[in-house]
Order: C-alpha cells, then structure tokens, then sequence
C-alpha cells in the first residue's frame, strides 16, 4: 500500500512536471514583456521573406534594408515564422485569430493579452494592417513611412477621396517618392 505522504509527493511532482511542459509548449517566450525565445522559432527568422508571395508585397523606404512587411490579413504562418524574428506558433495562431485587422489600433489592443508594448513594436517592424483610404485612423496612416500624426490628421481631415490614386495624390506633399510607393503597396482595394 502506498502511503499517503508518498502520494502527496508523487501528485506534487506530476503537477509540476505538468505546468513545466505546458508552460514550454505554450508560451515559447511570448507573454507579455518577454522574448526570451522557443522551440518554435525558425532557424531562418532573420531572412527576408519572398519576395514573390501576395503577402509580401510592401518594403520600407528606399536606403534602409529592404525589409518586406507582411499584409496582417493575407499572410500565411509560414511567411509571418520566416518574416518575424523569434514569433513562435502560438503568435502565429493569434495573429491569425483576429482576422481581418481593420486598424493598428486593433492588432495593438489583441496582441497587448500575450505580449508587451515593446515586442508589439518588434512585430510591426515586420506587418503591416492594409489602409482603407477613406476609414483608416491615424495610427493606421502612420505605418506609412515618412508620415507624422498631423500630417495623418491632415489626410484624415481632406477625405473622402474618390480613388486610391487621389488618396496618393493627397500624400504626395507629406512624404518622400520611396515613402509613397510604400503607402501604395499598403492600400485596400
């Protein structure tokens, strides 16, 4: 017979031995304030992803390293794992989850329950939430390089615009050539 202490103990290390394994299989560094990295994580995360992928279809600005940011609602797991350093499944599943991302706003406040401000950051070095030219708040309009929050609020404050090409038209005095080309490979249909 197994005597109760004896038991005790058993069911002590079973729960430990338990919450250490889901704490590895869930978290892979992800929670909130932390990057510590996982067994999830790509071993090519730092290389660009392709550049032939719908998904892929936007770079940063002209002189910096070309960097292809991922459209937040089109992108594959796949190409978020190669794109984002360190972003193990369990992010690539949340990403995925809050579909379709109508602002930044929105990504911000979804991803804020499993991570931090700071790897919130990080994330949108590498995505971006495709701009509706006429709907889109100035955080939105800000993933444009080269485009500060008054110069967002003047866009705001010019709509409606008929066309994306009167949208870009109305860019064209705030940010670079290199800026407006990005900010066309951002905008909705």
């Amino acid at each position: 017979m197994i005597r109760p202490s004896t038991a005790r103990r058993a069911a002590l290390v079973c729960a430990a031995l338990l919450a250490f394994a889901s704490a590895a299989c869930d978290s892979g560094g992800e929670r909130a304030g932390t990057n510590t990295g996982n067994a999830n994580t790509n071993a090519n995360a730092t290389a660009a992803t392709p550049a032939a992928t719908p998904a892929a279809n936007a770079n940063q600005a002209a002189g910096s390293a070309a960097v292809r940011k991922l459209n937040l609602n089109t992108a594959s797991g796949a190409e978020f794992k190669a794109a984002i350093p360190g972003l193990g499944d369990r992010m690539v599943h949340e990403f995925e989850e809050y579909r379709p991302y109508r602002s930044l706003q929105q990504f911000r406040k979804e991803m804020a329950k499993y991570v931090g401000p700071e790897q919130i950051a990080e994330y949108e070095k590498y995505v971006y939430v495709p701009i509706n030219r006429n709907e889109s708040d100035a955080a939105t309009l800000q993933q444009i390089p080269g485009l500060d929050a008054s110069e967002a609020q003047a866009v705001i404050g010019a709509r409606p615009f008929a066309s994306n090409e009167a949208f870009l038209e109305r860019l064209a005095g705030s940010v670079s050539e290199a800026d407006l080309a990005v900010a066309r490979t951002y905008l909705s249909n």
